[in-house]
């Protein structure tokens, strides 16, 4: 299997980008509720879970130059994947995500605060990992969870995946505001944005 490294721009270029009124398109693939607490000005929210099954359609809608974001860099890189697979060229991935933006001082839309879903991941991770050791002393054979979750984690850091994360981003409190393809679809045929 062959992987490429995303062509990225970085948070001073893009800033310079939007500045001379040259912004490309930006889709922010973080979950509603991430983005709903902060994202860069005009950017649509296009979930990665929602862009992977609907691509191909998204790909009608995006002929322009495209910048993905997310929190670091990570889930932008998958989304870019994808969005290359069904041939959509001129993609770009926010080198360092919304963690860099952030660092240049860069202008955000802030909403209601909420931790960010690799902030929920190592919560839970931590709290089974805890409650198992701590458990298996009552009950031995709970040392086995915490293997478990220990081979997930280490299974992600090496694929660049998260099964706990995707989990996590379905739950009401990551979902945040209806987040449809009709929805997406109409905000980027007509201009409009969240």
């Amino acid at each position: 299997m062959t992987t490429t490294s995303p062509s990225t721009v970085d948070a001073a270029t893009l800033r310079e980008l939007i500045a001379a009124g040259r912004a490309p398109r930006l889709l922010d693939v973080r979950t509603p509720g991430e983005f709903e607490a902060t994202h860069v000005p005009g950017a649509y929210n296009v979930p990665l879970d929602l862009l992977r099954e609907h691509r191909a359609e998204l790909r009608n809608h995006l002929d322009e130059d495209v910048v993905l974001i997310c929190r670091s860099g990570a889930r932008a890189a998958q989304a870019e994947q994808a969005l290359a697979t069904v041939g959509l060229p001129n993609l770009k991935v926010l080198d360092g995500g919304m963690l860099a933006w952030q660092a240049t001082n860069a202008p955000v839309v802030q909403g209601r605060p909420r931790w960010d879903l690799e902030r929920q991941v190592r919560l839970v991770a931590g709290a089974i990992v805890l409650a198992a050791v701590v458990g298996s002393v009552f009950v031995p054979g709970l040392k086995w969870v915490a293997a478990f979750i220990g081979a997930g984690l280490t299974f992600a850091a090496l694929t660049n995946t998260c099964a706990m994360g995707m989990l996590l981003g379905k739950l009401p409190y990551n979902r945040g505001a209806s987040c449809d393809l009709d929805t997406i679809v109409g905000q980027l045929r007509d201009g409009s944005r969240k």
